[in-house]
């Protein structure tokens, strides 16, 4: 035989030298959950591993990421208080508006992004004001467009809004220019489907739903075109980076984005992912390591830019390794 595929795989420098997909710790970033109040690192049950920090304890997690090499973050709010309107995420003083002021204080060369919704600070769990049982779309932006404002002001790099309104990244585009804030980045939710796998992080954050679902404002899990179309409406409002949510169930969609965005492309690892790995780990039916570094691989092949995920400490360590 003159062709021998296998030729190429037969030693792990071999593999290296000639592999297709390679993943970066740049490319990481980790998901914070900040809940109100002093001294608290507390662990989140649904999600083994993974911790709420007070503002003032905040630094120790940049510092963990800092020491591996993992310099982006994501940053979601647990307020003290929830109103109907989720008046919480907007203020100068807000939970997550004191994490950002610490985190640049102590960690000045880490990305900061920030998770845009109203979710985690509503009363009855919605990711917008309510009119009639329903989320009502248009006065939702603009309280997502002061959040963002608000946001940036305090130290945000890049907000993430997540929340599936119509036109929401060009009213925060437009909010934050107005604001003097040009600079700031907007990563889009653009392809963020109501999804099953969600269900630990809503322990995580305190924030599911009081009543009903998501799935009037989310998308619907068999529509695929659907993702092309709201991916060309973030860009053409804005968007800077796009995302797809979740991350390995959508493998299809997240490579189809990516053939047609002229914007990085991200995507998401969720809790409902995490858990799963975590529990099977647990229990000794998967080899951790190796299945979060497959499944990095696998998203990173279909497209994604930027991987959003619980594991990113422990992945940036391996990479760092050569494990993967």
């Amino acid at each position: 035989m003159l062709i021998r595929p296998r030729r190429l795989r037969r030693t792990a420098a071999m593999r290296a030298m000639v592999r297709e997909t390679r993943l970066s710790s740049s490319m990481l970033v980790y998901p914070v959950f900040i809940r109100e109040g002093r001294n608290i690192v507390e662990e989140v049950g649904a999600m083994p591993g993974q911790k709420r920090y007070s503002p003032d304890e905040f630094p120790k997690a940049l510092e963990r990421l800092a020491n591996v090499g993992v310099n982006n973050v994501l940053l979601f709010g647990l307020p003290e208080h929830k109103d109907e309107e989720g008046s919480g995420a907007r203020l100068e003083n807000g939970v997550v508006q004191q994490a950002l002021r610490e985190g640049k204080k102590r960690f000045p060369q880490m990305l900061f992004i920030t998770d845009v919704c109203l979710c985690e600070y509503t009363s009855h769990g919605h990711c917008g004001v309510l009119k009639e049982g329903v989320v009502d779309n248009d006065p939702t932006v603009e309280l997502l467009a002061q959040t963002a404002v608000s946001q940036a002001l305090a130290g945000a790099d890049v907000v993430a809004p997540s929340d599936m309104m119509d036109g929401r990244v060009g009213a925060i585009r437009t909010a934050l220019d107005k604001a003097g804030l040009t600079d700031t980045a907007i990563l889009s939710y653009a392809v963020k489907y109501a999804s099953a796998f969600y269900g630990p992080f809503r322990e995580a954050a305190d924030s599911a739903p009081a009543f009903g679902d998501r799935r009037s404002y989310q998308m619907d899990p068999c529509n695929a075109r659907e993702a092309l179309r709201e991916t060309a409406l973030d860009v053409a409002e804005g968007a800077d980076i796009v995302m797809v949510k979740p991350g390995l169930p959508y493998l299809d969609i997240l490579k189809a984005v990516k053939e047609v965005s002229p914007v990085p492309v991200g995507a998401y690892c969720v809790s409902g992912e995490y858990s799963m790995i975590k529990a099977a780990a647990m229990k000794g039916w998967l080899d951790e390591e190796r299945v979060v570094c497959e499944a990095a691989t696998c998203l990173a092949r279909a497209g994604a830019d930027i991987l959003i995920t619980y594991h990113a400490p422990e992945l940036a360590g391996w990479i760092r390794e050569g494990r993967v």
